[in-house]
């Protein structure tokens, strides 16, 4: 998200609810956690959203969507997600930025994992953070 910054005037770091995923805090502790980490910079706001993310952008007037990408893989998934999303809402085109290599294999799952287990996650997440 840092490396974003300087590509716009404003980041939104937008929540959606996906069924599919098991979360391990709700969505407002997560909101929360964003704003911490976060609250030093006046460009990053963060919402929430119900519903497509094409939907949501078209309601805040959005003319990008910014997405990370670790592997090859993400691509793949993520170009098919951007052509369908520049389909729906013509003139929203999807940004890519690539992780730095030493967060490329650092997930959700992996976190949850060592989390769960008692273990330290304080390595993989930002500085200050209380995952309790």
């Amino acid at each position: 998200m840092k490396r974003a910054l300087p590509l716009f005037d404003k980041v939104i770091i937008a929540i959606g609810t996906n069924s599919s995923k098991r979360y391990m805090y709700d969505i407002e502790r997560r909101l929360e956690m964003i704003r911490f980490v976060f609250r030093n910079e006046p460009k990053v706001e963060a919402a929430i959203y119900n519903g497509m993310t094409v939907d949501y952008c078209r309601e805040i007037g959005a003319d990008f969507l910014l997405r990370g990408l670790r592997t090859s893989a993400d691509f793949e998934f993520e170009r098919s997600i951007a052509h369908i999303n520049s389909i729906l809402l013509p003139g929203l085109d999807t940004v890519f930025l690539l992780s730095i290599q030493e967060y490329s294999a650092i997930n959700s799952t992996i976190v949850r994992d060592i989390l769960l287990n008692g273990g330290d996650a304080s390595p993989f997440v930002p500085e200050g953070l209380n995952l309790k």
